[in-house]
């Protein structure tokens, strides 16, 4: 039986995006509504929080140093030694509503990322393309709210959740020109008590997600069929990655925001962030912007 760890009781109103980085072997992560970008060591369990004054969705490694973000004010630069963010475009500043969300890299080194309609209601939100050569590109839409993203280990198929739809998709991925066609139905939630949240696929290419307010972890297989769920502590995690030396390590942010009066005294780790160890699988390494 996997073995469930509290690692950080740091009741995060909005966790968000855990990315495993290899070299510092070192676990990131972000706050979203109290904004801000963490970090935790698993050698010395001590943690580092940079705060931010802009909210933040997602984070991922550049090539060159540094973290390029999804934010409220578009794609990003953070300096996380200063604080300072250098903005680099905002795909949707006629959309003061909208607010850059859930983002990966694919192999070629391109930062795909979502927007959401902050009031979860409208689907004016989209998927976006951010190049290497700093140009973006608007990939698909009518989403309210974005989530889920992940590749294939094959590069083929590329993952994509709209959690108020209750559905994720796959799409035929072209890694060679970054492109997507045949947008299908993956998952439907319709029928469970959460939704796909944030998400990561394992090395035989299997999709973990997190299904919020299901209070779980699950595993699909290639053909969307729900393998098992891992049982969590809270009832809203957020988002899923593997880590650690061996990649054999799932972390788990949640969330506080969504729980519902009297639910956080039966919830004391609600927005926590948890390691789940034993889960029978391995991860993959998340590439980093070529920017």
């Amino acid at each position: 039986m996997p073995e469930i760890e509290c690692i950080v009781e740091c009741a995060n109103i909005l966790g968000e995006g855990p990315i495993w980085h290899p070299a510092e072997r070192m676990l990131y992560w972000c706050d979203n509504l109290k904004p801000s970008v963490h970090r935790f060591d698993p050698a010395t369990r001590e943690t580092r929080v940079w705060p931010l004054q802009k909210q933040v969705g997602s984070i991922v490694f550049r090539e060159s140093g540094g973290v390029v973000a999804g934010m409220e004010c578009g794609f990003c630069f953070i300096d996380l030694e200063n604080g300072r963010i250098e903005e680099i475009i905002d795909p949707e500043k006629e959309l003061p509503g909208n607010r850059l969300n859930d983002g990966k890299c694919d192999r070629a080194g391109r930062y795909w990322c979502g927007s959401m309609d902050a009031d979860l209601k409208s689907p004016t939100a989209a998927l976006y393309r951010l190049d290497p050569d700093m140009t973006c590109h608007r990939m698909d839409g009518d989403f309210t709210v974005s989530n889920g993203i992940a590749f294939s280990p094959d590069d083929k198929v590329m993952y994509f959740s709209d959690t108020r739809a209750e559905t994720v998709y796959a799409y035929d991925f072209d890694l060679a020109g970054g492109e997507l066609a045949n947008r299908r139905v993956f998952i439907s939630t319709k029928d469970i008590a959460g939704r796909v949240d944030g998400a990561t696929v394992d090395s035989e290419g299997y999709y973990w997600c997190a299904h919020i307010h299901g209070g779980e972890i699950a595993r699909y297989d290639p053909e969307g069929k729900i393998e098992r769920t891992i049982p969590l502590p809270v009832r809203h995690p957020t988002m899923c990655t593997f880590g650690g030396e061996g990649f054999d390590v799932l972390y788990v942010t949640s969330s506080t925001k969504f729980l519902e009066p009297g639910e956080a005294a039966r919830q004391p780790l609600a927005g926590a962030l948890f390691a789940i160890h034993d889960v029978g699988a391995t991860g993959l390494v998340e590439p980093y912007f070529a920017g």
